[in-house]
């Protein structure tokens, strides 16, 4: 009782108490195997509401992603694209590099992650694994390749300060939030926003729950809503090309009415 009253005053969400919980768990394991308490006290501490949110996940338009995208600078306007178009948590994103590309297969192998500077594995087993990248977006890579910094380890997003991968939260704080502002978007935007806006963008394109799955690459089947079975590569490719048109298709639309000259008509 003791530690429940003690993560009950923790000012963290719900899950983060949850998580707190299950850490102390895992540490109080080696107690019984050590013969020192006869069961894990762990087992009996719970924390109320772990599953629930504190607040509802944002979900944005495309031609809202397309309004951000415009009032976000490079490096970062790549991060954004990235996590719009593949869906990717901030972490792998950061964590990118250009030996993870495969460009003549138009696939990316998502391999690590990168918080607070530390390279660490991908978050799950499922993680780790080949997503699609639609030509649009290989040539968008490639436009950036040419004018990103170079590193040895060959980072996609190196602060040419210390030639090291970013640190997300800044980026989230300084350019993702001051660029929905700009953009006139009224709902709290982050990193996890393009991550919910990919999977409700894939639910517009009619994607298989299978596939969904897949790209998401969750854990867990109830993650992406009950998802059996596992999607077919052609299947995935084409949800993951309609979502990246989707988005890139209103950039594309905005560009040509901005060159479009303006007719003048002549009052006598």
């Amino acid at each position: 009782m003791a530690v429940e009253d003690w993560l009950k005053r923790l000012k963290l969400a719900p899950k983060s108490r949850g998580h707190v919980r299950a850490l102390m768990s895992t540490l109080f394991k080696c107690a019984p195997r050590w013969e020192l308490v006869a069961n894990n006290p762990m087992q009996l501490v719970r924390v109320k509401n772990v599953s629930k949110r504190l607040e509802r996940p944002s979900v944005l338009k495309a031609e809202e992603f397309h309004k951000l995208l415009l009032h976000v600078r490079e490096p970062y306007r790549t991060m954004v694209l990235i996590a719009g178009c593949l869906g990717l948590r901030a972490s792998e994103i950061v964590g990118l590099q250009w030996r993870d590309f495969d460009f003549q297969k138009s696939t990316l192998l998502v391999q690590r992650g990168v918080v607070h500077g530390r390279v660490d594995d991908v978050k799950t087993e499922y993680s780790r694994d080949s997503v699609p990248i639609a030509p649009e977006l290989v040539r968008e890579l490639m436009e950036y390749r040419s004018s990103c910094y170079p590193t040895e380890e060959g980072w996609l997003f190196a602060n040419p300060a210390t030639g090291k991968p970013y640190h997300q939260e800044e980026i989230q704080k300084k350019h993702i939030r001051k660029a929905a502002r700009a953009a006139a978007i009224k709902s709290q935007v982050g990193w996890k926003t393009f991550r919910h806006s990919f999977r409700s963008w894939l639910d517009q394109t009619d994607a298989p729950i299978g596939v969904q799955r897949e790209l998401m690459r969750h854990a867990s089947i109830q993650t992406t809503m009950n998802v059996y079975g596992r999607a077919m590569t052609d299947s995935k490719r084409q949800a993951h090309n309609n979502v990246v048109q989707m988005v890139l298709q209103v950039e594309t639309a905005d560009r040509s009415a901005e060159e479009k000259p303006e007719s003048h008509v002549n009052v006598v």
